[in-house]
């Protein structure tokens, strides 16, 4: 009897532990699924010089994070895209986004553009989130109003 008795409490032990696993895959992975909709907005755009190569700019972009973990960034590469051509391409400051906040991250970035006429843009990159025991890669993509492209890289 006292052998069944141990069966089962090792069996009721292993499948605490099978859930709390379990669990914690599924919190984790709707935490994963939350931290890839980060959204991205352009909150400024400052020209800093303009010449026959091109013009250089410091930027400041806003991140939202949805999901309830705390996600520390890396320096973030990314490109302005038109056309399906990179015309410029730009670097993100390292930053933390809080739980369910959002931060404002200065950067610089530089075209090969020098025209006036309106361009439709989109701005993608891959931040490298860093967790506590893993890291994961999340791609954004923001497209910009004509107006907002418009005051984010031409300004006269």
């Amino acid at each position: 009897m006292n052998e069944q008795k141990l069966v089962m409490e090792s069996s009721k032990k292993a499948g605490i532990i099978v859930l709390f696993v379990l669990g914690l895959s599924i919190f984790g992975y709707s935490q994963y699924a939350s931290a890839s909709q980060i959204e991205v907005s352009i909150s400024q755009s400052q020209l800093l010089n303009k010449n026959d190569k091109g013009s250089n700019y410091n930027v400041e972009l806003q991140f939202e994070n949805p999901s309830l973990l705390i996600l520390t960034a890396g320096e973030t590469e990314f490109f302005l895209i038109s056309n399906d051509e990179i015309i410029g391409k730009g670097n993100l400051e390292s930053f933390t986004l809080q739980p369910l906040d959002s931060s404002f991250v200065k950067g610089t970035f530089h075209t090969d553009v020098n025209s006036d006429e309106s361009h439709s843009i989109k701005i993608s990159g891959v931040t490298k989130y860093d967790l506590l025991v893993t890291s994961i890669d999340v791609p954004f993509v923001y497209y910009p109003t004509e107006e907002q492209a418009r005051e984010f890289i031409h300004q006269n």
